[in-house]
């Protein structure tokens, strides 16, 4: 009960002030001015603060653009990344042209016709000329943009499948990648999650005769200037095969098979030996090496020279080691590439050293 008088007091005391201040408002002289209006010397302060935020905010744009562009990627290691990158920078040269236009005219229309005394606004109802002019500019542009977008994405996405093309499998789990070559027989077995057990951790039909040459590896090789046609599937949940240096990226979604393709441009180690890839190698080693010094001050191991190498990763946030989904992608030679997958068991060989450990 106490409580409760004490709330209705400082209720009660708030109302008083509350009155007073009213009471003592009306009680003043009323002055020629409303102050509510903003005057002159405001709406000149205001202009010329439109002005300062102007040139501040295109300071601070074409400073990001210095500090950060260190961050773009290099040039495009496969054959549509040329396209898709000059896609990007158009866009990013037209948005940034529109950009400065429209926010120069809306700051400096803000300063020039400010409000002063005894100026009138001139009433402008409407004009249609005008308003299909910035109609259909913006329409022309985009359709412009998403058609040249649309070429390139069917590029990616309709690579046939014949002689030429290396035809490979990602399956995605939480949180990894396999991936399934096919044997002599240049064909993928039939699989699915159903079958998995064991030893099949991909889930291949043992009663199809083509799939027992398949090879599943832990990393991804491809022969460089090579059609390569991905077939995606997803154990689990809903994942996405991002590869930031080939400029593709497909979800991998579960229980059906996604695909899309690209032709690899330059090698594994082509990219480690080009000029920007040798500064950004030596920068990230000299950033290790100066927290190396900390570790080993608190009795922990230095951090191990960083190498360059391609990585296929998961762009989506599939749990909580979504981070670490990640496979290394060596893009070499045919012939190393053949040499390569040579060396590699089939599922046949796997399935029957497991049967013989078994006897044993």
């Amino acid at each position: 009960m106490t409580v409760f008088l004490i709330i209705i007091v400082i209720a009660l005391l708030g109302i008083t002030f509350w009155q007073m201040s009213k009471i003592l408002k009306l009680s003043k002289s009323q002055s020629s001015e409303d102050p509510t209006i903003a005057s002159d010397k405001d709406n000149k302060i205001q202009g010329y603060l439109m002005l300062a935020f102007l040139i501040v905010f295109n300071i601070f744009m074409l400073y990001n653009f210095w500090s950060y562009s260190k961050f773009y990627l290099p040039e495009a290691a496969s054959a549509h990344g040329e396209d898709y990158d000059r896609l990007m920078f158009i866009s990013i040269g037209l948005i940034m042209v529109v950009q400065v236009l429209t926010q120069f005219l809306l700051h400096y229309f803000s300063f020039k016709y400010k409000g002063e005394k005894g100026k009138k606004a001139f009433f402008y109802a409407d004009n249609d000329k005008l308003e299909f002019i910035w109609t259909i500019i913006p329409v022309i542009v985009l359709a412009g943009l998403i058609i040249y977008g649309l070429f390139t994405w069917s590029e990616i996405m309709n690579v046939e499948e014949d002689e030429d093309t290396v035809v490979i499998e990602l399956y995605a789990y939480q949180f990894g990648w396999k991936a399934r070559y096919a044997g002599e027989d240049n064909t993928l077995g039939k699989a699915n999650v159903r079958f998995i057990e064991g030893i099949n951790t991909v889930g291949i039909d043992e009663s199809d005769s083509y799939a027992m040459d398949d090879k599943i590896t832990s990393e991804l090789h491809l022969p460089v200037d090579k059609k390569v046609l991905f077939k995606l599937r997803s154990q689990d949940v809903l994942h996405s095969a991002y590869f930031p240096f080939f400029r593709a990226q497909m979800n991998v979604v579960p229980g059906m098979i996604t695909q899309f393709g690209f032709t690899p441009t330059i090698t594994s180690e082509e990219m480690r030996n080009s000029e920007y890839m040798v500064d950004k190698v030596t920068e990230i080693n000299q950033i290790r090496k100066e927290n190396s010094k900390e570790l080993v001050a608190n009795g922990e191991m230095a951090l191990d020279p960083y190498e360059f190498e391609y990585y296929l990763l998961c762009n989506k946030i599939c749990g909580i080691s979504h981070y670490n989904m990640q496979m290394k992608i060596v893009v070499e030679s045919e012939e190393d590439y053949k040499e390569w997958l040579a060396g590699q068991e089939s599922f046949g060989e796997t399935m029957a050293k497991q049967e013989e450990n078994n006897k044993q």
